[in-house]
């Protein structure tokens, strides 16, 4: 089946839009970590390929990426170009993370002219930012994101950055 191939490394994903349905929320199994050392914060660094810096480097301004560094769908990539994108386990979310450690309805990314901020829905695990558990924090370049067993990196667009830089 299509929705369960992996993805190439080559892939993009663009998160779709969609509705959430408040009657899916009845009965979430989502199981949690094991012990506190699966959370440890160690950075990746900047390893990065040169299909993955070549993505960063086509971004347009106003869009950001996801790169999945680790957890079952690792070498994922996913366009943030939407003013809204939801991130979860539900099979309508945006970002669709298909693990028991994730919740359906885990996080939502929203974008703010080309700021990105990330906000935890409640989630049973929790959302880290930096190796810290957060309710909602603002996203910066190479941040790295702890969603269940997902760990991912966050690229804004290099046009977006220079700006930032320059004000």
């Amino acid at each position: 089946m299509e929705h369960d191939r992996r993805p190439d490394q080559g892939d993009i994903r663009r998160a779709a839009g969609s509705d959430a349905h408040d009657s899916d929320r009845a009965a979430d199994t989502t199981q949690t970590f094991g012990h506190d050392s699966d959370l440890s914060f160690v950075p990746f660094g900047s390893e990065l390929g040169e299909a993955e810096l070549d993505a960063i480097d086509a971004l347009p301004s106003g869009a950001a990426l996801l790169l999945v560094r680790s957890g079952p769908t690792a070498g994922a990539r996913y366009l943030l170009d939407a003013d809204v994108t939801s991130v979860g386990r539900h099979p309508e979310a945006d970002i669709f993370f298909d693990d028991v450690t994730v919740s359906r309805r885990h996080a939502e990314i929203s974008r703010t002219g080309t700021a990105f901020e990330l906000v935890d829905q409640r989630s049973l695990n929790g959302t880290y930012v930096n190796g810290e558990r957060v309710d909602r924090a603002v996203l910066t370049n190479g941040a790295e994101v702890r969603i269940g067993k997902f760990r991912l990196n966050f690229f804004v667009s290099p046009a977006d950055l220079a700006r930032a830089t320059e004000a």
